[in-house]
Protein backbone atom coordinates (compact mmCIF):
# COMPACT_ATOMS: atom_id res chain seq x y z
CA UNK A 1 0.00 0.00 0.00
CA UNK A 2 1.34 3.40 -1.00
CA UNK A 3 0.59 6.30 1.36
CA UNK A 4 2.84 8.80 -0.45
CA UNK A 5 0.29 9.90 -3.01
CA UNK A 6 -1.16 13.40 -3.21
CA UNK A 7 -4.05 14.34 -5.45
CA UNK A 8 -5.03 17.91 -6.28
CA UNK A 9 -8.62 18.38 -7.42
CA UNK A 10 -9.88 21.63 -8.93
CA UNK A 11 -13.63 22.08 -8.95
CA UNK A 12 -14.74 24.87 -11.28
CA UNK A 13 -18.52 24.85 -10.69
CA UNK A 14 -19.01 23.73 -7.11
CA UNK A 15 -22.76 24.32 -7.16
CA UNK A 16 -23.16 21.96 -10.14
CA UNK A 17 -20.53 19.29 -9.44
CA UNK A 18 -20.13 19.11 -5.64
CA UNK A 19 -22.68 16.32 -5.14
CA UNK A 20 -21.06 14.10 -7.76
CA UNK A 21 -17.55 14.84 -6.45
CA UNK A 22 -18.68 13.94 -2.93
CA UNK A 23 -20.21 10.67 -4.20
CA UNK A 24 -16.90 9.65 -5.80
CA UNK A 25 -14.89 10.68 -2.73
CA UNK A 26 -17.22 8.65 -0.50
CA UNK A 27 -16.69 5.62 -2.76
CA UNK A 28 -12.92 5.92 -2.12
CA UNK A 29 -13.23 7.08 1.49
CA UNK A 30 -11.11 4.25 2.90
CA UNK A 31 -8.23 5.29 0.60
CA UNK A 32 -8.30 8.97 1.61
CA UNK A 33 -6.16 9.60 4.68
CA UNK A 34 -6.29 13.40 4.61
CA UNK A 35 -8.66 15.81 2.87
CA UNK A 36 -8.13 19.56 2.76
CA UNK A 37 -10.69 21.79 1.06
CA UNK A 38 -9.85 25.32 -0.05
CA UNK A 39 -12.00 27.95 -1.70
CA UNK A 40 -11.75 31.66 -2.37
CA UNK A 41 -14.08 33.48 -0.02
CA UNK A 42 -13.60 37.07 -1.11
CA UNK A 43 -16.87 38.24 0.45
CA UNK A 44 -17.61 37.10 4.02
CA UNK A 45 -20.61 34.80 4.22
CA UNK A 46 -20.44 33.76 0.56
CA UNK A 47 -19.03 30.70 -1.13
CA UNK A 48 -16.80 30.81 -4.18
CA UNK A 49 -18.05 28.94 -7.26
CA UNK A 50 -14.68 27.18 -7.50
CA UNK A 51 -12.48 25.31 -5.08
CA UNK A 52 -9.46 23.13 -4.58
CA UNK A 53 -9.20 19.81 -2.73
CA UNK A 54 -5.92 18.30 -1.64
CA UNK A 55 -6.06 14.58 -0.83
CA UNK A 56 -3.48 12.27 0.72
CA UNK A 57 -4.17 8.80 -0.58
CA UNK A 58 -3.14 5.50 0.96
CA UNK A 59 -3.92 2.74 -1.55
CA UNK A 60 -2.44 0.88 -4.48
CA UNK A 61 -1.65 2.65 -7.73
CA UNK A 62 -4.60 1.19 -9.61
CA UNK A 63 -7.11 2.59 -7.10
CA UNK A 64 -5.58 6.08 -7.15
CA UNK A 65 -5.55 6.16 -10.96
CA UNK A 66 -9.18 5.03 -11.02
CA UNK A 67 -10.13 7.78 -8.56
CA UNK A 68 -8.34 10.34 -10.74
CA UNK A 69 -10.15 9.07 -13.84
CA UNK A 70 -13.58 9.18 -12.17
CA UNK A 71 -13.04 12.70 -10.87
CA UNK A 72 -11.83 13.94 -14.27
CA UNK A 73 -14.98 12.48 -15.87
CA UNK A 74 -17.12 14.95 -13.89
CA UNK A 75 -17.85 18.13 -15.84
CA UNK A 76 -15.85 21.06 -14.46
CA UNK A 77 -13.45 18.92 -12.40
CA UNK A 78 -9.71 18.46 -12.97
CA UNK A 79 -7.66 16.03 -10.89
CA UNK A 80 -3.92 15.31 -10.90
CA UNK A 81 -2.09 12.60 -9.00
CA UNK A 82 1.44 12.99 -7.65
CA UNK A 83 3.11 9.79 -6.46
CA UNK A 84 6.03 10.52 -4.12
CA UNK A 85 6.87 6.91 -3.27
CA UNK A 86 10.27 5.36 -4.02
Amino acid sequence: MNCYQIMAVRILNRDKSAVEVQRVLTEYGCSIMTRLGLHDQSDPGTCSPSGLLVLQLCCDGAASLELERKLCAINGVKARLVDLSD
